[in-house]
């Protein structure tokens, strides 16, 4: 690096997003770029961090790092919190810690550089679009020195990297991290005018598989619409974290978020969400959010209060996609897990995470594991989309 150059930068550790102003935080994540990811904007963190869902008593202490120049504009900035346990993440290292305490250490706390219970892949090290290429990579550099230096002055386990874009996943392996790789299923537009024209490229079985789903799905007398922005009203979001609630509760025992996050993001970020609402007459009884980005639907959080053959399938897989083909978007991104996605036309793709871990020993045994992961998932990918159920 260019240490002339690297002295008119500072990096700073701020503990709240509120000290990063809005428009130099957006600017950096790419707000206003064709691709933009609706998750790394500034509302959507600080929606989490107003509403409680992150902070010290949550076990998510942000810890966000700031780089400015000489005149104090913020070149680059990356999502940084300190943690004391691994919920949330859905990168899964509850083996690595509970191996790393039957040795005698503590796992925990640990840094985590991530959107906070959001399994979607967009920018971590995040620089302003319009700087030119090599002065993007120092920058990008730099944070994750940051990162590390911030790691070892703490005196942390470990630091975990998830859900970043492939070009700087590569580039943290090549500053000391290991890789991993995991899979989502995710489905592509390709071009389609309907949603027949998406089931004309499937083998004739799925075709008929899914027009039946449908079938029974809309059969069971539940009105489906889909709302966006404005026409998302308090009542919208009282009955989905009804159905938030009482699905997390019996899904997985607990609830990240609260009531407030939800209104906190229809108020700072209603350009981006989209909610399909069921509703049983004038009862509303399940809901699927999503957030739009530049080219992408990301399917988030899914609740209900009725238990309809089909209906989850119709609610969160197949109305996203009639809202992409509708609204000319490239991708749906259903969320994490799920190779029930596959036969619904939702491929598998590589996700990727980077960790770095400061006992060396404890290291070289991590990196020996990710290693057979890596090849069994590349093995995985490459044989479910052969198998897939598109026509040959």
């Amino acid at each position: 690096m260019d240490g002339e150059r690297e002295q008119e930068w500072t990096l700073t550790v701020v503990s709240s997003i509120h000290k990063i102003p809005v428009a130099e935080w957006d600017a950096c994540a790419g707000a206003d770029q064709p691709d933009h990811n609706p998750f790394v904007r500034h509302a959507f963190f600080s929606a989490l961090e107003d509403s409680g869902s992150v902070g010290a008593e949550a076990g998510w202490q942000p810890q966000h790092l700031m780089l400015e120049d000489k005149a104090g504009r913020v070149l680059a900035c990356a999502p940084l919190y300190l943690k004391n346990h691994s919920y949330g993440e859905y990168v899964f290292d509850w083996s690595w810690a509970d191996a790393y305490q039957r040795a005698g250490g503590s796992y925990y706390p640990k840094l985590q550089c991530a959107v906070p219970f959001t399994p979607v892949t967009g920018p971590r090290l995040m620089v302003r679009p319009e700087l030119d290429a090599d002065l993007r990579a120092e920058l990008r550099h730099t944070l994750l020195l940051g990162m590390i230096e911030l790691a070892r002055r703490l005196k942390v386990s470990s630091l975990h990297v998830t859900f970043p874009r492939e070009e700087e996943w590569t580039l943290m392996e090549r500053s000391g991290f290991l890789p991993r790789l995991g899979e989502q299923y995710h489905w592509r537009n390709e071009g389609y005018a309907s949603f027949d024209a998406f089931l004309a490229a499937l083998s004739s079985r799925k075709r008929k598989a899914i027009r039946k789903e449908r079938e029974k799905a809309n059969g069971a007398g539940v009105e489906i619409v889909t709302l966006v922005g404005a026409d998302i009203k308090s009542a919208h979001w009282d009955a989905f974290f009804r159905f938030y609630m009482n699905t997390s509760d019996r899904k997985w025992g607990q609830a990240y978020l609260n009531r407030e996050f939800f209104q906190l993001l229809g108020e700072r970020l209603g350009d981006a969400v989209v909610l399909v609402l069921g509703t049983e007459g004038s009862r509303p009884v399940c809901g699927a959010l999503n957030l739009r980005g530049g080219d992408t639907l990301f399917g988030r959080n899914w609740g209900t209060l009725v238990d309809y053959p089909m209906l989850h399938f119709e609610v969160c897989y197949y109305r996203a996609i009639d809202f992409a083909i509708a609204e000319n978007l490239a991708w749906v991104e259903a969320g994490a897990q799920g190779e029930h996605k596959l036969q619904r036309g939702y491929l598998p793709r590589p996700t990727y995470s980077a960790h770095w871990i400061a006992e060396k020993g404890f290291k070289a045994a991590v990196a020996q594991f990710l290693e057979r992961e890596r090849a069994a998932i590349t093995a995985d990918i490459a044989e479910q989309t052969e198998s897939g159920p598109f026509r040959h």
